[in-house]
């Protein structure tokens, strides 16, 4: 392969200027608290109040026809392997977790976009409950992390809800986003934790970038366009002990994650453990 092919092969890492965290989990950018809901035993992890359900439906419905409208102009998003859904149908029946890096405000939107007309749910950061983002959050799915024994029984047992009545869930396992960041930071297990505990499958999907070509040139100002690839399934392997099988949920993840974003094997930086 030439030099010139070579580097067309290369993934697109784009140089917007900004200044990430020395930690890889550091949290960028968060919303101001406005509110302090107190996330114990009595919090509802599931709403299922007649006002939050119609609230939720209008979001989703919101996002099944104007943002799948506007992503694809606003991202140029190109979503690739919906194929591999197609071919698991029967897999993926009774349920499964999409797991992806976290890398953009719209990235949940994305993956939802991929996904089609499914509703997903997420382990969300209790922080971001208590902004002015809690509304929109908890209405496309997401159940704050509490702390405390107590707490996170009510949180377990809202997944186990969720997972008896065959809902996907979805998963970030770099638990903080970087705006356009290109190598794939480490993964928390605690995600691979609840897949394992319901013997989910997993599906790895990756955002990589596109530099801005024809008219997006013109108003992109820079920032890339958006491509979302979709990877095969990968199984709990429940023959091994519970903990090793994590481990290993995880390590085959992240190698996943990391070739959907089109990273040359051996050339990301960072492991996958990140606990």
């Amino acid at each position: 392969m030439n030099k010139k092919n070579k580097e067309r092969h290369k993934p697109y890492v784009p140089n917007l200027g900004i200044k990430y965290p020395e930690k890889t989990d550091e949290h960028m950018d968060l919303l101001p608290k406005i509110y302090d809901t107190v996330f114990d035993e009595n919090y509802p992890y599931l709403d299922k109040t007649f006002k939050f359900k119609l609230w939720s439906g209008f979001i989703y419905f919101a996002i099944w026809t104007l943002v799948f409208i506007v992503s694809p102009i606003r991202f140029c998003l190109r979503i690739e392997g919906r194929g591999i859904l197609r071919k698991h149908r029967k897999l993926l029946k009774n349920g499964a977790m999409t797991a992806a890096n976290h890398v953009m405000r719209w990235d949940f939107l994305c993956v939802l976009q991929a996904m089609r007309y499914r509703r997903l749910y997420f382990p969300a950061l209790a922080y971001n409950i208590n902004t002015a983002d809690r509304g929109v959050i908890r209405a496309v799915g997401g159940i704050p992390v509490p702390e405390g024994v107590h707490a996170m029984q009510q949180f377990n047992a809202a997944f186990d809800e969720l997972h008896a009545r065959k809902k996907w869930l979805h998963a970030f396992p770099e638990a903080s986003s970087w705006d356009y960041y290109q190598p794939i930071r480490p993964f928390k297990k605690g995600v691979f934790t609840i897949a394992h505990r319901y013997n989910l499958p997993v599906i790895p999907m990756a955002f990589s970038w596109r530099p801005p070509t024809g008219i997006y040139r013109l108003f992109k100002k820079g920032h890339p366009l958006v491509t979302l690839r979709i990877g095969e399934p990968i199984l709990p392997d429940l023959t091994l002990p519970r903990k090793e099988a994590v481990n290993l949920l995880r390590e085959k993840c992240h190698k996943a994650v990391i070739e959907l974003a089109g990273i040359k094997e051996g050339t990301n930086p960072y492991p996958c453990e990140g606990d």
